[in-house]
């Protein structure tokens, strides 16, 4: 089964999003998933510098009392999946054009799983930007990526037009917001979901399988 994981790696419900989608595989372990993960630019508009985390939420949120609201939630959520947001350590929102980028590189080693889960702690739990080359590459250098064949990719242009034409194709599928799950090109489910819709979800889809298998 293809599932494709629509996503950006500076969305918190997306870090939710992916845990609780691994939490209904293992209680699918009959189920042989093979997750392609695909970008999604929140905001293509951030300079690849970045800005000032609090400018940013401040225009997107507009205030603190809002922000704090959906900190708390999204924390809350995060804790039920071992995640310790720690929005606290952020200073820069990234954008996110080179995490996209230093995923598809980790693909071609079998590692984009680790690096996507890398990606998110280091953003979110360590505050780092996600967006600076230096630090990419420190990311996968704890994750024992080739340093120097990371960071020449990165200031490359390499994939760069491959990660804007998948978040196009995402556009153009009707995806407007993440995480969303696409399975078998077929059945899409949007948001940070339970386990258990997730379930319900893999389950309709195995039986597709399987219906079309017989015929």
């Amino acid at each position: 089964m293809i599932v494709e994981f629509v996503f950006d790696t500076v969305c918190p419900w997306c870090y939710v999003g992916k845990r609780r989608f691994q939490r209904a595989l293992a209680a699918r372990t009959s189920a042989r998933v093979d997750i392609r993960w695909r970008p999604f630019l929140l905001n293509p508009d951030v300079p690849l510098e970045g800005i000032d985390r609090q400018v940013y939420l401040d225009r997107k949120f507009g205030g603190p009392a809002r922000v704090q609201r959906i900190h708390g939630a999204v924390a809350a959520a995060g804790r039920v999946e071992g995640i310790e947001f720690a929005f606290d350590r952020i200073t820069r929102a990234p954008n996110t054009l080179h995490s996209h980028r230093m995923i598809r590189f980790a693909t071609g080693l079998g590692r984009e799983a680790e690096t996507v889960e890398a990606l998110f702690h280091a953003y979110f739990c360590q505050g780092r930007d996600i967006g600076a080359i230096d630090d990419l590459v420190a990311v996968g250098e704890g994750l024992g990526l080739p340093a120097r064949d990371l960071k020449a990719y990165l200031l490359s242009d390499a994939d760069i037009a491959a990660v804007m034409n998948d978040n196009a194709r995402a556009h153009r599928l009707g995806v407007n917001g993440v995480p969303c799950m696409i399975l078998e090109g077929m059945y899409a489910l949007a948001g940070a979901q339970e386990p258990d819709i997730l379930l319900r979800l893999i389950d309709i889809a195995r039986e597709g399988e399987a219906e079309a298998a017989l015929s």
